[in-house]
């Protein structure tokens, strides 16, 4: 069994390669749940989504997050009430878009949670819909919530740095909420402890794996396996090949650089995968205390997806 931590579209296309490569049904996901948030009173996983998605072959190639052929007549019906909506009130935003086929899985997600069951059962249920094998986990039950300090306006919500401002303001903190109080989901330490190695996948070092390593447990259970443990660097040439991942390290203080992720996952991953392109710098990952492997990472599609996995099941053997 493999378990591999991850974050949004990276560590989608990272897994959609891994279960072309080793059986599905032995691949368990461990997915960040400090993006979610709740809209329109619906409860919305972006990252446990895009995973599913993806898994299902029904992701939006060209965003690599959302449903393919997509419609959004509910957000333009909702952009009626703009005028009239009191300040502050979040009833009928829009910069959130939510498709007309994305809403039907936060309805059925809100409504199976106002029920009673828990966020494991109604994933699984979720991701047996979608026809997706995997095992997907949510790191956390509990409610934890990443908070961004920005320029000029204090702390926000993630989805309003990442989202509504696109991610275009410099960040001086990311902190999560909750996370003290927030306890692994049924299942998550189980499946560290039970894995024959781990995977970090290519995502954000700040707000996509570092929520899940700070879950209780978690990073606690690495370090004791860390060379069953392989990373793959989600930056390439220093910049990130989707999203704010460089930058928000620079801004925190990091070397947005594959040096960079290695001091920052050093103490919980043996080995750390890298991309051609930093070949040259191999010898400082190893100077941070991981070994190093460099193969192609970049996934254009299906097949480069799955070298990069074969490659990174290499490196756990």
């Amino acid at each position: 069994m493999i378990t591999v931590l991850a974050g949004g579209v990276g560590a989608a296309r990272f897994l959609s390669g891994l279960v072309r490569v080793s059986p599905p049904a032995g691949v368990t996901a461990v997915v960040n749940t400090a993006d979610d948030v709740t809209l329109h009173g619906l409860r919305i996983c972006p990252d446990l989504d895009t995973v599913t998605y993806t898994l299902a072959g029904a992701v939006d190639p060209g965003t690599g997050w959302g449903l393919a052929g997509e419609t959004w007549q509910v957000m333009e019906a909702l952009e009626r009430f703009a005028p009239v909506a009191p300040s502050g009130s979040a009833a009928g935003l829009t910069w959130f878009r939510l498709g007309d086929r994305d809403l039907a899985t936060h309805l059925y997600r809100s409504a199976r949670l106002g029920e009673g069951a828990g966020l494991v059962a109604v994933t699984a249920e979720v991701a047996t819909a979608w026809g997706v094998e995997a095992t997907l986990l949510p790191m956390t039950e509990d409610p934890v919530q990443t908070r961004v300090t920005v320029a000029g306006e204090g702390e926000i919500g993630f989805q309003e740095y990442f989202v509504e401002r696109r991610h275009d303001v410099a960040a001086f903190a990311v902190r999560f909420a909750g996370i003290d109080q927030a306890r692994p989901a049924p299942g998550v330490l189980a499946a560290l402890d039970g894995a024959d190695g781990v995977v970090i996948a290519p995502s954000n070092p700040i707000v996509s794996i570092a929520p899940v390593l700070a879950v209780a447990g978690v990073r606690d259970r690495l370090r004791a396996r860390r060379r069953q443990v392989v990373a793959v660097s989600p930056i390439v040439a220093g910049a990130a090949l989707k999203g704010p991942a460089a930058r928000l390290m620079a801004e925190l203080g990091h070397e947005a650089s594959v040096v960079g992720v290695a001091r920052l996952w050093t103490d919980v991953a043996g080995t750390l995968v890298v991309d051609e392109a930093d070949a040259a710098l191999a010898p400082e990952v190893e100077a941070a205390g991981m070994a190093c492997v460099v193969a192609p990472s970049v996934m254009h599609g299906p097949d480069e997806a799955a070298a990069l996995a074969r490659t990174t099941l290499a490196a756990l053997a």
